[in-house]
């Protein structure tokens, strides 16, 4: 059996995160997750603080397994958010697109344990230093907002950089990228693009289908013009526009940003998954399969097991 530290900080019986996705990760897949013995997030997104409340009381009522809320610093309701979480105590706070340091010291005197999202060793050290128990090192391999490194570059870095538990992110999607997670010197991982064909993941059918039938290059790469909101996504009409426009001699960084408001919820929630935002990551291609949150973990699992136990015959 494969466990980390990960795994004793938190009180799980697998160092497997479920990404933060947005419109996606609500209550009811926090719970599946973390029933199935990984740790479960709940997307605070750009919602307000009611919403954050509903979906941790409805991943109460589903789970009596720690799980964990994603807040993305960017949104305007994040302070609201970080005040809920210290009143409602979950288990672990995920942070994004943005510095965790203001909230810290709240979700730590509440008892939470603060895992910040990081693109950089620099970042990395800041989080530390701010009192963060570990941090999700995340690749540009992944779905949705991305950094400029590789998980590959990214992980082993970051393990060296920092004495806190380090747990990889972006192009892990089957216990072969688990293994070498943990040989890069990370305690854990965190998936988002295998979990959005979950069962239990409530995203429209037409968007798994999407994921389903993508390959290794189907995912596009929109936002790196201005940069600030860079994003990896599936191939469609929407990425194609957004690309074509980003590129306009007339383009600017506000009407960028106008293009993607709403593209995520016209894809996840309403299905146009033409005009809308796909997000997954490079390892979509590998994703061929519908599965109970459970079966996906303990497939994972078995097959990192499997790759750590025959990776002696390597040494000779």
């Amino acid at each position: 059996m494969v466990k980390s530290p990960i795994c004793d900080m938190l009180g799980i019986a697998f160092p497997v995160f479920q990404g933060g996705m947005a419109w996606i990760a609500d209550g009811k897949l926090a719970a599946a997750v973390s029933n199935a013995g990984g740790l479960g997030i709940i997307s605070a997104m750009n919602a307000n603080a009611d919403y954050v409340r509903e979906q941790i009381h409805i991943a109460r009522e589903l789970t009596d397994k720690p799980f964990g809320v994603n807040i993305m610093l960017m949104s305007p309701f994040a302070a609201e958010c970080a005040q809920v979480c210290a009143e409602e105590k979950p288990a672990v706070v995920t942070t994004g697109a943005g510095s965790a340091s203001p909230y810290i010291p709240l979700w730590k005197e509440a008892g939470i344990k603060v895992i910040p999202v990081i693109a950089s060793v620099s970042m990395a050290k800041m989080a530390e230093k701010a009192g963060a128990d570990a941090v999700i090192a995340e690749g540009q391999e992944s779905g949705g907002h991305i950094g400029e490194l590789t998980t590959m570059a990214l992980v082993p870095q970051v393990a060296d950089a920092v004495s806190i538990p380090v747990l990889a992110a972006g192009g892990i999607g089957d216990g072969r990228g688990i293994a070498a997670a943990l040989m890069l010197g990370a305690s854990g991982v965190q998936m988002g693009t295998r979990f959005l064909v979950a069962k239990e993941c409530g995203v429209h059918q037409n968007y798994k289908d999407m994921v389903l039938g993508a390959k290794d290059i189907s995912t596009q790469v929109t936002g790196r013009r201005f940069g600030g909101n860079t994003c990896r996504g599936i191939k469609n009409t929407f990425t194609r526009n957004f690309v074509k426009q980003e590129y306009a001699p007339e383009a600017t960084p506000e009407s960028i940003a106008d293009l993607g408001a709403g593209s995520l919820r016209r894809a996840a929630v309403e299905g146009d998954v033409k005009n809308g935002s796909v997000l997954a990551g490079q390892i979509s291609g590998l994703v061929k399969k519908e599965q109970t949150c459970e079966e996906i973990i303990h497939e994972i699992m078995q097959e990192a097991e499997d790759c750590l136990k025959g990776a002696a015959a390597w040494v000779k």
